[in-house]
């Protein structure tokens, strides 16, 4: 945990409520499960092809998988679990970012830095 002595309360309890959600937010990250990026689909008999399938990009060309379907429901949870781990880690840089801009000292600057600047919108 960051420890600022001399801030002002008000800036000491933002800080501990980043701290709590970024906590939060880390435990939730250790508890992933198997996590696999791509999409999955279910095309359904008669497709004219398998039925179950795994697309990804590789160097900007998409790859497509034939999958069984329990190799489908495999992926289908880890590509969920992929995106609940990005979402987080996003939310986790945003929090760095205040955290950064609100309590370690910077230049002096004209104009203050908008939010959308800032990565926190």
């Amino acid at each position: 945990m960051l420890r600022f002595s001399g801030m002002a309360p008000k800036n000491l309890a933002a800080l501990q409520s980043w701290q709590e959600q970024y906590d939060r937010l880390k435990a939730a990250l250790a508890q992933a499960g198997w996590i696999s990026e791509g999409y999955v689909q279910d095309r359904g008999p008669g497709a004219g092809g398998p039925c179950y399938q795994w697309t990804r990009k590789v160097k900007g060309k998409t790859v497509s998988v034939a999958l069984s379907e329990e190799q489908y429901d495999w992926l289908k949870a880890a590509i969920a679990n992929w995106r609940t781990v990005q979402a987080a880690l996003r939310r986790m840089q945003r929090l760095s970012r205040q955290v950064l801009f609100t309590t370690v000292p910077g230049i002096q600057r004209c104009k203050r830095l908008s939010k959308k600047t800032l990565g926190l919108t």
